[in-house]
């Protein structure tokens, strides 16, 4: 990939042999892209069983002339996944900030889009909410629904992918960003609209993975001409398992509970009909929004059934 914001070339342009060390820039099953550090891509396959591998993982690969192989992984700083009781769908590794993409004509399911923050908390990745295609009609008012998101301290950004995407821009600088987003919301054409040189290559990096797919049936990252920064283009969603988070972590990805779960009267409170429960104190006096307590319900069922399948 080369430093204009461009997706993997479809082979390697250079062949020569020996271990390199690189950034996964494109995934389809086991095969993968590697942007070689200053040096061209290659295509590679993972050597081995034991591994499973993201975009913006650090690897080493045993490259020749004939064929190249991913051989180990390095430490990550984190992993942003969705997984539910039966597997684990990869999304980006050592990411420092989540793209949520939403947009007016699309139905937008709320309860998606509170994983989506969930997850980024979890892994310790700075969470924005990208409302996209601003220049609707119906916009404006679209956008104030989520009014309740930026009092809790979330960025929540309006764009145009097809008209004006500069409020977004000083966001994504030095960042290592993954958007993600319900089919149709417009991720794709945005990442475009900020890196302009990414649609050209959809084909290649097609051809390289041999998906026989659009892109974004795979994920693929951008790097961003100037800086360090990339961005991570994923598939489109529907749903958002969090089974491999534990019940703690979930918890305190709740910001606006952090400081009242330890008021409660009970320490094992389950903030639901305890008495002396903090947390539902906050919910009757309209502090705390009730869905955003339901979610996280939903979400202890689901990760105590995922941890304790006996119960």
């Amino acid at each position: 990939m080369s430093a204009r914001g461009e997706a993997p070339d479809a082979g390697p342009r250079h062949a020569v042999a020996g271990r390199v060390s690189g950034l996964v820039v494109a995934a389809h099953r086991r095969h993968y892209v590697v942007d070689v550090d200053g040096d061209g891509t290659i295509e590679c396959v993972l050597k081995g069983r034991r591994m499973t591998l993201a975009c913006g993982d650090r690897v080493d690969v045993e490259h020749s002339a004939a064929t190249s192989a991913i051989v180990d992984v390095l430490p990550r700083r984190n992993l942003f996944y969705r997984s539910d009781a039966f597997r684990e769908k990869l999304l980006a590794a050592n990411v420092s900030q989540v793209l949520g993409v939403v947009a007016p004509d699309i139905p937008v399911d709320e309860h998606l889009l509170n994983r989506w923050i969930i997850a980024a908390e979890t892994e310790r990745c700075r969470f924005v909410l990208v409302v996209n295609k601003a220049d609707l009609a119906g916009s404006e008012a679209f956008a104030a629904r989520f009014d309740p998101y930026a009092r809790l301290g979330y960025p929540v950004l309006r764009v145009s992918a097809t008209q004006d995407v500069s409020p977004l821009r000083p966001w994504i600088a030095s960042q290592h960003s993954v958007a993600i987003g319900q089919s149709g919301m417009g991720k794709s054409t945005l990442i475009n609209a900020l890196l302009p040189d990414t649609q050209a290559r959809i084909g290649e990096i097609s051809q390289a993975l041999r998906s026989g797919r659009h892109t974004t049936s795979s994920t693929a990252l951008y790097r961003i001409a100037g800086n360090d920064g990339w961005i991570v283009d994923s598939p489109g969603m529907t749903v958002f398992g969090l089974a491999h988070c534990t019940p703690s972590a979930i918890e305190h990805a709740f910001v606006e509970l952090r400081d009242l779960a330890g008021r409660c009267r009970f320490r094992d409170c389950r903030h639901d009909t305890e008495p002396g429960c903090a947390v539902q104190a906050a919910v009757r006096a309209g502090r705390i929004a009730a869905q955003r307590v339901e979610l996280l319900h939903a979400l202890l069922r689901e990760a105590r059934s995922a941890h304790d399948p006996g119960r």
